[in-house]
């Protein structure tokens, strides 16, 4: 008999042109599995009612039935609106795609959160491309969860399509800058499915003993989990594959 083929489904936002070659890097090792992705409107990131309102689980609900349609596996959501919009809807959408779909379903800050739980993370450092309103919404929402975010860096940017072309002379000093502030974090988040940070975490890690937890790579190994595979065949993206 064949080995069972696993298809792994990703939402993705409309901006965003990072998160699928990413995600396709990482998973290029993995033999008989395949990925597939399928887009929902998002252009601005921002907390007016119509940059909020793109992420309203409808329209992810709609995009994932597009998944389900190749009887994806798994649906993972890339993306990390759920920061600053609440955990619970994460929670809720997901329970909706199982219902809808009969397929389970993760995201990007779900995954994060369960990998800060694992680590045992109480102190953060946070480095997003997001304005001061969002980047603070955020960080009340893992005070609320007992995840005080010690040290964060942001870009105070909405346009999301230009995130991704932002590189390490941007990324360096920003993760840098956490790491030796004046709180030692137990971890830090590249917190945005945009930024072309996931190949940049092995380095930071190494360079500072304090693991990396990239957007884009946690909703990979949180798929990876729930379909059952070994995440540690998963070398050069950060020692969260390890865990």
């Amino acid at each position: 008999m064949p080995s069972k083929h696993t298809r792994i489904g990703i939402l993705v936002p409309s901006s965003n042109t990072a998160l699928e070659p990413l995600t396709t890097q990482i998973l290029s090792a993995l033999p008989a599995l395949s990925v597939h992705f399928t887009r929902f409107s998002v252009t601005t990131i921002g907390l007016s009612p119509s940059a909020l309102a793109q992420f309203d689980i409808p329209n992810l609900l709609d995009a994932a039935q597009l998944l389900a349609d190749a009887h994806v596996d798994v649906i993972g959501w890339s993306g990390t609106s759920a920061g600053w919009l609440g955990f619970d809807v994460d929670e809720r959408l997901c329970a909706a795609v199982r219902e809808r779909t009969g397929i389970r379903a993760t995201t990007s800050t779900l995954a994060l959160n369960k990998a800060l739980r694992m680590l045992g993370v109480r102190k953060l450092g946070l480095v997003t491309p997001y304005t001061a309103d969002v980047q603070d919404a955020v960080v009340k929402n893992y005070a609320g969860v007992g995840v005080e975010v010690s040290e964060e860096r942001h870009l105070n940017r909405t346009d999301n399509v230009n995130f991704a072309v932002l590189g390490r002379e941007t990324f360096d000093p920003m993760v840098e800058s956490v790491m030796e502030g004046e709180e030692k974090v137990d971890a830090v988040a590249t917190f945005c499915t945009n930024l072309s940070t996931s190949a940049l975490v092995e380095g930071w890690e190494e360079r500072f003993g304090v693991p990396v937890l990239d957007s884009v790579t946690v909703v990979v190994w949180d798929c990876l989990k729930l379909c059952g595979i070994d995440t540690a065949q998963v070398k050069g993206w950060g020692r969260l594959m390890q865990l």
